[in-house]
């Protein structure tokens, strides 16, 4: 199972309201229904299949236009089903069905006459009726209403949560008025496609899945390269298998709708899933989100809601941006520089400086305000981000950064499982700061690393000695050493020369 867990653009110029007014419309409707909608199913279901069971075994049996409307439906959409209830042959499914076949006509008029009141008398107080989405019915209504209904906690949780991830930022790029109407409207679109491929199912529909793959296909048009951070989760035995990552949204979203169909076409109407309402919800979304783009009204949403953010920012931060839209790279590095006199921490103004000096061509000073940002993103626990400045930190010629800093991101890359890079870069520390105690975590760090990752042992020995011979003061630490020493150079262990050499040694990569 792949599951979500951020992307790099969750943040917005403004707090997203009308998403977070989606979800607490969503979770008020959900504790006040789903205590209701599990009993309401079951005696829904329980009293159509009597009906379906009696009108085919019973084929003259006199019916209400209600009750038959519900039976033209199912012989519609699932002729087979049918055929197999009007067996004679088939398993009776309880002692009512085994019975009925030795019914008379008035007796069966009776029953369907007794069934079809059981019916209404449901229908007029069920949630399921009223508000769900069911195909051979479809009040206009229900295009909407569907949507905020739930069948349980876990269906509640996965739903919003993608819709926080993909609404949020969407929200942002379209403003409060386009959004939830395209919310909607791709729940209507994705219900409207499952209603075409299931016509006269009697199955009630209910969730906001369908709206929200339809955020999914407009986030792939409108974020296509946005990294989405992943967990893998895998039962492997009896033993969870967990693995983070991240992928672009134009390799993950287009692996999740190939799914999709997959699961549609494989499974047809069972498996009670609506999986070509995901198919059309996210179809409507890609195809929403290039009409936007086309026909300008995305750009112009995104200059409005500019113009209504601008205002609360610091003016010197507006007229810096206007300076560099202009490629006049000094009067905006002077502005920059008056801004992080009075906030030295300000992300915003040294992402801007950071754009100021290339334009200026001042490599010197952009390489340092990437080491700068790279300690701002490790402050704020960005580390993805922390970790691609410190990249083109590298690129730029950088050699060390701050050591508190290079350790965090040291760690991060031991998160990631990313061994050989982690190993690297807590050498690469201890060399530069060689009597800051940072460097002999770091030493003991890579030796750890290279003795029980890598399976170098002559490398973890040298670490190790290394530490062990630092004159940082380490007693606290002086027991992990000796351990470490002692794992290293236990006899029958693998030779160290049987160890991976260097250059073809596993990575994961980021």
């Amino acid at each position: 199972m792949l599951i979500p867990l951020a992307h790099e653009s969750l943040k917005g110029r403004r707090w997203p309201y009308i998403s977070i007014v989606i979800i607490a419309l969503n979770l008020v409707v959900f504790l006040g229904t789903h205590w209701r909608l599990e009993d309401e199913s079951h005696k829904l279901a329980d009293v159509k299949l009597h009906i379906l069971l009696l009108a085919a075994a019973h084929p003259d049996v006199q019916t209400t236009p209600e009750v038959q409307q519900l039976i033209a439906g199912v012989q519609r959409s699932n002729p087979k089903l049918f055929a197999r209830m009007a067996s004679a042959n088939r398993r009776p499914e309880d002692l009512w069905d085994l019975q009925m076949h030795d019914w008379d006509s008035a007796e069966v008029n009776a029953q369907m006459e007794a069934l079809a009141q059981q019916l209404a008398d449901l229908q007029r107080d069920s949630i399921l009726e009223r508000y769900a989405f069911i195909p051979n019915k479809h009040p206009l209504a229900s295009y909407v209403t569907a949507g905020f209904l739930h069948g349980g906690w876990l269906h509640l949780i996965f739903n919003m949560w993608f819709l926080w991830l993909a609404g949020s930022v969407l929200e942002d790029a379209w403003g409060r008025l386009i959004y939830p109407l395209f919310y909607l409207l791709a729940g209507a679109v994705a219900l409207l496609v499952h209603a075409g491929v299931f016509s006269g199912s009697i199955v009630p529909v209910l969730g906001a899945s369908g709206a929200v793959a339809g955020l999914m296909g407009a986030f792939l048009v409108r974020f296509a390269k946005t990294r989405i951070k992943l967990l893998l989760f895998l039962w492997l035995g009896f033993r969870p298998y967990l693995h983070r990552f991240s992928a672009p949204a134009y390799a993950v979203l287009p692996v999740w709708f190939v799914t999709q169909l997959f699961w549609a076409l494989l499974t047809g109407s069972g498996g009670g899933v609506a999986y070509w309402a995901h198919i059309g919800g996210f179809v409507f979304g890609v195809g929403g989100a290039l009409a936007l783009r086309a026909t300008g009204i995305e750009h112009k949403m995104d200059q409005a809601i500019e113009a209504q953010v601008s205002w609360t920012a610091d003016p010197r931060i507006v007229k810096a941006s206007e300076f560099i839209a202009q490629n006049q790279p000094e009067p905006a590095i002077a502005e920059l520089k008056q801004v992080l006199q009075e906030e030295p921490d300000l992300l915003d103004a040294h992402d801007l400086l950071l754009q100021a000096y290339w334009r200026k061509q001042d490599f010197q000073a952009h390489k340092e305000t990437l080491a700068t940002l790279c300690r701002l993103h490790v402050k704020a626990r960005e580390l993805e981000v922390a970790w691609r400045n410190y990249e083109e930190y590298c690129s730029a010629g950088g050699e060390k950064l701050p050591s508190a800093t290079w350790l965090e991101l040291s760690r991060y890359l031991e998160t990631q499982q990313n061994w050989e890079r982690a190993a690297v870069e807590y050498e690469k520390l201890a060399e530069g700061y060689p009597s800051d105690r940072a460097s002999l975590s770091a030493l003991i760090s890579a030796a750890r690393i290279n003795l029980k990752k890598l399976n170098r042992r002559e490398e973890a020995v040298r670490l190790y000695r290394q530490a062990d011979a630092s004159p940082i003061p380490h007693l606290d630490w002086d027991a992990a050493i000796q351990a470490g020493l002692k794992e290293a150079t236990a006899p029958g262990l693998a030779s160290p020369s049987a160890s991976a050499p260097l250059d073809k040694a596993p990575v994961s990569k980021l």
